[in-house]
């Protein structure tokens, strides 16, 4: 959901694949049963603590047979990521080992881990990285570009999605997130449905009662609501770290501009 915050992790531990543990609210508790390993950590705002003692957010360790690793959630943001130096040992499933708890794909049975679950590792991985602490995501009003449908709205529907606040919900996961439409931004509105098309991670699609939903990363692949806008891909990990009942404003900006975005990695 946040792949800066997944990519830090990794050269945190010196992580030579992609594998990881995505964490939500939920936390995690890990002991470690034999062998030893680096694991890094970062995303959101969480509290970590080795051995009963706290360590910073993001962070990284070396730890070893006995060592307790618990991660519990803090005062910020939804997800967090924990990255090793180690490959974990699971099966491809379609070219990967990601989890799709949907599908019931991949990962340990394709499901969320549970008390108990043993995880395995096989051979090292790459070298931990010097890696700066990050300045924290700035706040402020999430950049977008103009989705194909932004003509199918009134210039005073447009208008106002860019001078209205919404509010995430707690209708939430790793599919979509829906926003509360309290200043009626698309009150009345009568587009209904398109013909289906392809979407992308960060459209923002209108329901036909005019509920706005952010598609995230495990969206379907077409859709066939109109889409106002998409979140440029800069933004996309610090929106899904918005928790729910917190507001989100929209900042539109060109094409170009969300490109130098993505290129220069920077907000």
């Amino acid at each position: 959901m946040d792949i800066d915050a997944h990519r830090l992790a990794g050269a945190l531990a010196g992580a030579s694949d992609k594998t990881g543990i995505e964490l939500t609210r939920a936390g995690l508790d890990l002991l470690v049963e034999s062998g030893g390993l680096t694991v890094g950590w970062a995303g959101g705002a969480f509290d970590v603590q080795l051995n009963g003692e706290r360590r910073p957010w993001p962070g990284s360790a070396s730890i070893a047979a006995g060592d307790r690793l618990c991660i519990a959630p803090g005062a910020a943001g939804n997800y967090g990521y924990l990255r090793f130096g180690k490959k974990l040992d699971l099966p491809m499933v379609l070219g990967s080992r990601a989890t799709s708890t949907r599908a019931r794909l991949g990962g340990l049975e394709g499901r969320a881990l549970r008390a108990g679950d043993v995880l395995n590792f096989s051979e090292e991985g790459g070298t931990v990285q010097s890696v700066c602490s990050p300045d924290p995501p700035e706040a402020g009003p999430v950049r977008f570009v103009w989705g194909i449908h932004a003509d199918k709205f009134a210039a005073g529907i447009r208008r106002k999605f860019v001078e209205t606040p919404f509010r995430v919900t707690s209708a939430m996961d790793r599919m979509g997130v829906r926003l509360a439409d309290e200043g009626g931004v698309f009150a009345g509105s009568s587009i209904l449905s398109l013909i289906s098309d392809p979407i992308l991670p960060g459209d923002i699609q209108i329901l036909g009662d005019g509920t706005p939903i952010v598609l995230m990363r495990d969206h379907q692949p077409t859709g066939g609501y109109p889409r106002i806008g998409t979140i440029v891909s800069a933004d996309l990990g610090r929106f899904a770290q918005i928790r729910s009942g917190e507001a989100v404003v929209f900042a539109p900006v060109s094409v170009d501009h969300a490109h130098q975005l993505m290129r220069s990695g920077r907000p």
